[in-house]
């Protein structure tokens, strides 16, 4: 906890996730109001059996919007779950008990674009 963010190892970077899934659930943004919905659909490339990236060396790569996540550019991501571990060492709290979206969504190859709006969760955990 009193270790800089940007003073970690990549090592270390990597072993902060808890591997709730949820930086992966996809999310809508009201165009007028820019608030942020999230959604119980998940990207293609997600293991819901593991909580991880089937892809993870080259998420960038083969989904351009996917976030890469830093020491730099963590605090601008306002985005993040409450719940995120980064989050929460980026605030100064103590890591939460982690949660994951394991059995709560659905691949997004399931679901129609159109649809996206039927799938919005307020879940207490985001």
């Amino acid at each position: 906890m009193t270790k800089k963010l940007q003073d970690y190892t990549a090592e270390e970077w990597e072993a902060v996730c808890t591997h709730c899934g949820k930086c992966c659930l996809l999310k809508l943004q009201d165009e007028d109001t820019d608030e942020i919905y999230y959604t119980d659909i998940v990207c293609r490339y997600f293991d819901t059996d593991t909580c991880s990236c089937r892809i993870y060396d080259r998420r960038c790569e083969v989904v351009p919007a996917c976030l890469k996540l830093t020491p730099d550019n963590v605090d601008k991501i306002s985005w993040m779950p409450d719940s995120c571990a980064y989050r929460r060492l980026l605030e100064g709290r103590p890591l939460a008990k982690p949660t994951n979206i394991k059995g709560r969504c659905i691949s997004e190859d399931l679901v129609k674009a159109e649809d996206y709006e039927d799938h919005i969760v307020d879940w207490d955990d985001l």
